[in-house]
Order: structure tokens, then sequence, then C-alpha cells
């Protein structure tokens, strides 16, 4: 046999055990056989009850309660710039003193810090040169009328004796009104200023402390009082909302701090930019605050009352299931079927009935005792 042929033979050979290995495994897959088919279950809608005595829960049908929309929104509590009043030291120097201290309660004319100021002792020494050269002025102008009426002196030198007694005057005279200003008292020479408050009220800004400077009115303002018996409430309301706010309207405002009280306040602006990124406009709601329980900066919750009237609604209160924090009632569909249907809960009403703003409509027949229905059913 020729190695060609010998070669022949050995391929022939390896393609046969190829084949047969093929083979094999095509039987191996035949016999596992196609999956098994997938088994469907239908998933029991939970909110759907059976009962065998439907009668047993008496029905109400939902009444129609017209009622104008209302929006909750949360906001804070500012003082009322125009209420607000800068405390200003016209006198730079260093402050000796601290009388008063943020959130403090002040009078009108009650001293809250004293500044040692070089500004004071140039005042006074300004003030003591004028009064003397107008001392010397008046006695010269004495001199002078009495030697005019003896026709020792022109007329000429009377009138410039009294040209200097006049200009002395102003000068003695606008010395005294700087040292006013600057809040010091003529008759009490000294180097040291009362800073007092110019008006009544809670100081919500302090921007001086123990021996730091004061620059008059180059610099920062020491304190700042507000009157808080009237403050502002700023709320941020959503741009799809601002059709239910109008300027002059009214709002009710409760107290996250003091939920048992309440107040009403008036809307006085609405802002003209909203904000890029929430898409909100602020709205501010003047409030009297007699009892001054509301400070700055508190949490307040804010609701506003639309114009139109909608139609809600109104269930008694026993027909609202509260679960899982949502509230729900219980409708009836037809032959002994009952369905749970979520609903928004609004105000309470008279008689012991509940508003309902979202979920069923007048004229629905809900179960009468929602608790009851559910405590049977799942027993």
């Amino acid at each position: 046999m020729s190695r060609r042929a010998a070669k022949y033979l050995v391929w022939a050979a390896a393609l046969s055990i190829f084949a047969a290995g093929c083979a094999h495994k095509t039987e191996d897959v035949g016999s596992a056989g196609a999956p098994p088919p997938v088994k469907v279950q239908t998933e029991h809608d939970l909110g759907l009850l059976t009962v065998d005595h439907p009668e047993q829960f008496p029905l109400v049908i939902a009444e129609e309660y017209l009622a104008a929309p209302t929006l909750s929104v949360t906001g804070s509590v500012a003082p009322d710039v125009s209420r607000t009043v800068p405390v200003i030291s016209l006198a730079s120097g260093r402050v000796v003193e601290i009388r008063a201290r943020l959130g403090d309660k002040v009078q009108k004319g009650q001293v809250l810090l004293r500044v040692q100021s070089p500004d004071i002792a140039a005042a006074f020494s300004d003030y003591r040169k004028a009064v003397a050269d107008e001392a010397l002025a008046t006695k010269q102008l004495e001199r002078a009328q009495l030697l005019y009426d003896k026709g020792a002196i022109a007329l000429s030198g009377l009138q410039l004796a009294q040209d200097t007694e006049a200009k002395a005057k102003v000068d003695a005279e606008t010395s005294l009104e700087h040292l006013r200003v600057l809040g010091v008292d003529q008759d009490r020479p000294s180097g040291v200023v009362d800073i007092k408050a110019p008006v009544t009220g809670v100081i919500t800004d302090q921007q001086v402390t123990n021996a730091a400077g004061v620059q008059g009115l180059s610099g920062s303002n020491p304190f700042t009082i507000s009157d808080l018996s009237s403050v502002w409430i700023l709320c941020d309301v959503f741009e799809n909302d601002l059709s239910d706010v109008r300027v002059g309207e009214t709002a009710d405002v409760a107290l996250n701090a003091y939920p048992d009280k309440k107040y009403t306040g008036r809307i006085s602006n609405i802002g003209s930019i909203l904000d890029p990124n929430l898409r909100t406009a602020k709205v501010r709601i003047q409030v009297a605050n007699p009892e001054s329980l509301m400070r700055v900066g508190m949490f307040v919750t804010a609701t506003f009352h639309g114009q139109k009237k909608v139609r809600y609604a109104a269930v008694p209160a026993s027909a609202i299931l509260h679960l899982h924090d949502r509230d729900w009632v219980y409708v009836p569909t037809g032959d002994k079927n009952f369905k749970r249907v979520e609903v928004m809960a609004g105000t309470t009403l008279p008689n012991n009935r509940q508003e309902i703003r979202s979920g069923i409509e007048p004229g629905q027949k809900v179960v009468s005792n929602a608790l009851v229905f559910q405590n049977t059913v799942e027993q």
C-alpha cells in the first residue's frame, strides 16, 4: 500500500469517529425534550371583596358639597421691612460696653452700647472754641455800639462788629448741633457716646462685639431693630397654583409650634420673578402678631382660598377607613361584590360628615361604616 492510500484511510477513520460523536449528542438533546409549559397565575385583586350577606352593611349616597378650593403651602416668618430700623453710630471709635444682645426686646431711647470716639473729643473742642468766640464777639459788639452812640467810630465799624458777632453765633450753633447729632450732651464733656435705640422692638441682627471698632456711616450697622407686632409670612407657590392666589385676599396661617393658634393675614405681594429651579413665586402675607408668638424663622402653613366654588362629595365620617396612611371607602359593584376605593379626604363638615376631594363623585353609594365592614370581612 502506498503512502497516499494509507493517509486517505486515516482521514476516513477520523471522519467516521466525528460523525458518530455528533449523532450521539443529537440523541442526547432529543432525549431531554421540550421545556415544561409556563403556568400563568392570576393575582387576586385585594381591593375587591365578596360578602355573603351584603344587606347587613347599610349604604349611603354621597351628597353634593360646594366649596371653594384651598391651597396649602409652607412658609416662614420674616420681619416686616417697613418696620425694621437700623441702629447707626455716627461716631467712629472703639466699643467699650454693650448693653443689649441679639433677640432682646428694647424700648425707644434705651442705651444699646457705648463707644469711645476721638470724634467726640474733637467736636467738644470745636464747640468750646465757638462758644468762646461768640462771647468775645458779643462783648466787642457791645463796645462798638457804645462808641458809635458817642460818635467815636463810624457806622462801618459798628457793622463789622455786628457781622463778627453773627458769624460767631452761627459757629456756636453749628458746633452744638454737631454734638447733638453725635449723641452727646454739651453739658457733660466726655469722649464716650451712648448709642440709643431709635424705636421699640426686638433686636434681629447684631454686628458688633465687645472691644470691636465701629466706623460710623462707612461701616456696618451695630444692631437692627424690628417691630414684630406685625410680620411677613413668605411662601413659595408653584406657578401652576398661582391662579388661586390674589393680592388683597385673605389667607389662614397656622404655626407648626402652636397648632391650636390660628391667624388670618392678607396677601400683600406676589413675586414677579419665578425661581428658575423650583418654578415657584414668593407670596407675601401680612399678619398681625399681637402676642408675639410668631418668631422670625418659624415654619408655618398658609392656606389660600379660591373664589370659584367646586363640586365635591360629602359622606359620613364613619364611611372612611384610614389604612396605611391613606383613606378608603367601600363601593358596591353588584353581585355581592365591593371594591375598596382610595379617596382624598378634605375638611370636616357639620353633622359628623367628611368632605371628599377626589376618588368618588356625588351620587355614588358607599358603605356607611367602613371599619365594621373591614373587620367583618377579615374574620
